[in-house]
């Protein structure tokens, strides 16, 4: 598709290396600065779908650079700038080998443990008597080990972090702060949309000066959760199913075509309306999330554009 970016492969001044994730592309700069592109795949199970979905990149990039903006204040970032709906420019640092997952209700993984009969996740007690999409007395982190070469990141207790020298005990306090801080700022954001932040994740790395900054997707549909205030607890009360803006329709339309990322399964066919369809949904989970309407970029030849912007970055 012309009017998406896919795989990119740029050779920027001074570049040294790129990492190529499921979402996004990263070129070192020197190793001293970063150029990460979002691109327009689309990534569902674990698995990368063959067709990309117009504007999906440029929405989870300016989600992500404006929460980032909104919470600087209380977290230090590794943005320098945004010199393209697509791309974001910031300072090289080393990732810590956890996410920093925090959960203010039971839903998703957390409510299938709780199903399973679990009490106990990644070391965190979970009260009794709860049910699927319940409010937390107080939310929890429930951190996750980084996997590599795409497999499953796995649950992990802050015990074994520590005793595993992953994080050290200094360190891990400050990455529980910062992440206590963003949720509960991303909290306050979504209360002014009409959401409610369900749960999210949050990575961090340290700078080469050894400064604690977040990196990644802040507050996106593929990193967080939200549900619709309205309702909620009327929802909660009758048992049913709560309204959700995530992309968890990705998920749902996947399952029920019969594809769940499992060996010898098909992905299904996404024909033109399903892709329009679906880019139709992101564009209203931005406008939803930020409150802001939706701008289209130019998408005539996106590869050119962000060349053009970040050449013109690079050059300054």
């Amino acid at each position: 598709m012309s009017n998406t970016i896919n795989n990119t492969n740029y050779n920027f001044p001074n570049q040294t290396s790129v990492y190529k994730g499921k979402v996004r592309e990263v070129y070192n700069i020197n190793n001293e600065i970063l150029v990460m592109i979002a691109s327009d795949r689309l990534s569902a199970f674990d698995v990368i779908m063959p067709k990309q979905i117009p504007f999906k990149g440029q929405i989870l990039n300016q989600i992500a650079s404006k929460m980032m903006e909104a919470t600087k204040d209380i977290v230090p970032n590794w943005i320098i700038a945004i010199p393209d709906p697509n791309v974001a420019i910031g300072h090289m640092c080393t990732p810590f080998k956890v996410e920093m997952v925090i959960r203010g209700y039971l839903s998703g993984h957390a409510a299938r443990e709780y199903k399973a009969g679990k009490r106990l996740l990644c070391g965190v007690t979970m009260p009794e008597g709860m049910k699927e999409n319940d409010k937390f007395p107080t939310p929890i982190i429930t951190p996750s080990t980084k996997a590599d070469n795409g497999a499953h990141d796995e649950d992990i207790s802050k015990e074994n972090i520590l005793a595993k020298g992953i994080v050290s005990k200094e360190d891990y306090e400050v990455l529980e702060k910062y992440t206590r801080a963003l949720f509960n700022k991303g909290t306050e954001i979504a209360a002014e949309r009409g959401l409610i932040l369900v749960d999210t994740k949050y990575e961090f790395g340290k700078t080469k000066d050894g400064k604690i900054v977040l990196i990644d997707e802040i507050h996106t549909p593929d990193s967080s959760r939200y549900f619709y205030a309205d309702g909620y607890q009327e929802r909660q009360n009758r048992g049913e199913t709560q309204k959700q803006l995530s992309k968890e329709f990705v998920r749902q339309w996947l399952i029920a075509n019969g594809f769940q990322g499992l060996e010898g399964q098909v992905i299904p066919e996404m024909n033109e309306e399903k892709i329009n369809e679906i880019s139709d949904r992101y564009i209203e989970l931005y406008e939803k999330i930020t409150g802001e309407t939706f701008l289209k970029s130019d998408v005539s030849n996106i590869a050119e554009r962000i060349e053009k912007n970040v050449l013109a970055f690079l050059n300054k």
